[in-house]
């Protein structure tokens, strides 16, 4: 590798998993604290439901990226949406100026579950990321999503943590990953992570109790990788970590055993990636409650921010050749 380009990578990868703010993160919130962020992000939100960019600080030079598609602002989901259904959790990190939001959403007769990020520099928002699931966002298999009308937000991911149970930046972000590492080595240990025992994740709405019970139990051997995660904001009020990133399934493993000794079969087919934008909440050093919005993408595809992509390889020693 070319050592200029070496001297810039290396820092910055090592940024995203020690939790230290990137070149590019770092005070670009600076002057903007949790309540003006929180303040800007109901302003996105009321001006998008509006069809209004003016009842936002919106910059000229936005970069606006919906589904991992950069596309001119506004556009997609700004021309269509008619109806938020609250209420909506808002996240924010001062510290790298970034905003997060899961709401609900209604397009015509076509409610979805949407995720939002938002870059905030001088108080202005110069990077918008939307990431939205609906039923018609068909895949093989299909998106599991919930029916929207039953979703129940656990009030927990909102409420504030006191200091003495809440971690330094770089702790909350590696525990945050651990359950991305336990995502993609999924043979029935934990790693680099712990769980509540009451720990919950909701994926588009729908509740999976007993998180790591789950991860126990080895369902998710089928999973490649959980590649290009970016940890980009922490909620040190909260206690919650928002990152997005890409599980990549190779379709190659057919039949497996469950770590009970149970037989499975592998859901995926063919080659097949999720792509997403998930929040971990930490607590005492404990991962208490997960929220996600995902949708499926081409095998492979990368988010036009991702920052510090990881080299995408065959990982034969996981699937070796017969």
């Amino acid at each position: 590798m070319n050592l200029m380009l070496k001297a810039v990578l290396v820092p910055l990868a090592m940024a995203s998993l020690t939790g230290a703010p990137s070149a590019q993160h770092r005070d670009a919130g600076a002057g903007c604290d949790r309540v003006c962020l929180e303040k800007i992000g109901d302003q996105y939100r009321a001006a998008f439901l509006a069809h209004d960019p003016s009842k936002a600080p919106i910059s000229r030079r936005v970069r606006f990226v919906e589904n991992f598609v950069e596309m001119p602002f506004p556009d997609a989901t700004w021309d269509t949406v008619t109806q938020e259904v609250g209420p909506a959790l808002t996240l924010s990190d001062p510290t790298t100026g970034n905003v997060g939001i899961y709401t609900r959403i209604v397009q015509n007769d076509t409610p979805g579950y949407l995720a939002v990020r938002l870059k905030v520099e001088g108080e202005q928002i110069t990077e918008i990321e939307h990431l939205i699931s609906t039923k018609r966002n068909l895949s093989a298999p299909p998106t599991p999503i919930a029916d929207f009308d039953k979703f129940q937000r656990s009030p927990h991911l909102d409420k504030a943590v006191p200091k003495a149970k809440c971690r330094p930046r770089a702790e909350l972000v590696r525990l945050a990953d651990g359950y991305f590492e336990t995502l993609e080595n999924n043979n029935g240990e934990i790693r680099g992570t712990r769980f509540s025992p009451d720990a919950t994740r909701t994926e588009n709405g729908l509740n999976f109790p007993e998180i790591e019970k789950g991860f126990k139990s080895g369902r998710y051997l089928f999973n490649e990788r959980v590649r290009d995660r970016d940890h980009f904001l922490v909620d040190e009020y909260r206690c919650i970590v928002m990152a997005r990133g890409f599980i990549d399934h190779k379709g190659v493993l057919d039949q497996y055993t469950l770590t009970d000794g149970t037989p499975a079969r592998s859901i995926f087919r063919e080659p097949h990636s999720w792509g997403l934008l998930e929040s971990f909440k930490l607590e005492d050093g404990m991962i208490t409650g997960v929220e996600a919005v995902f949708i499926a993408t081409p095998y492979n595809m990368r988010s036009p921010y991702t920052q510090n992509p990881d080299v995408i390889r065959n990982r034969e020693a996981k699937y070796p050749k017969k």
